[in-house]
């Protein structure tokens, strides 16, 4: 049985991103509790740890429009994207400014993480710096897409993903080429 690393490196970076990209969100809506309340809400209305800050908000923004774009898989995630918010919260409102510096540290380590895994077995810069809306929204829910394709979820949606990602590595991989005999030239 021969090792295929192509497998082994998909493997590795799927890993790295299965990590990485939760706790790189979960630092960035840490720092979103740092913002004062930006919409009032009846005590009546709130729910602990939830306060209608930019973490909150931006959770329950990005359940939203995950459920929006694939309903099922949306609504696995919600809730533990919304319990992650929550999480931070208590980090944030129990700890102050040692959450912020541990949240700090620990999104720098995962984003170098992020980078050693796309330069070392992807071969190219991660997608941050092609589409910043694709790295901050859309990483996370492929992330859960790859946990759900993993476990059986729509092997169907999976293929068709599968199939699109090949043509566009391909594509990629010719305008590298190019690029690079161009500077050979």
């Amino acid at each position: 049985m021969m090792l295929d690393l192509e497998k082994q490196f998909r493997f590795v970076n799927i890993v790295i991103h299965i990590l990485c990209v939760p706790i790189i969100m979960l630092c960035m809506l840490l720092l979103g509790t740092l913002t004062k309340p930006l919409i009032s809400i009846p005590n009546v209305a709130t729910i602990e740890n939830l306060p209608p800050n930019l973490a909150t908000i931006a959770g329950i923004v990005y359940a939203t429009l995950y459920i929006l774009m694939e309903p099922v898989a949306g609504a696995l995630l919600a809730p533990l994207l919304l319990a992650g918010t929550a999480f931070v919260n208590h980090l944030s409102s129990t700890y102050g400014n040692t959450a912020v510096y541990w949240s700090l540290g620990i999104q720098a380590v995962a984003w170098i993480a992020q980078f050693v895994g796309h330069g070392i077995f992807e071969g190219r810069a991660p997608a941050l710096l092609d589409n910043l809306v694709q790295a901050f929204f859309l990483a996370p829910f492929f992330v859960w897409l790859e946990v759900l394709f993993f476990l059986g979820y729509r092997p169907q949606l999976k293929a068709r993903i599968d199939k699109a990602v090949q043509s566009d590595v391909a594509k990629f991989n010719a305008a590298k080429g190019s690029i690079n005999k161009e500077a050979q030239t």
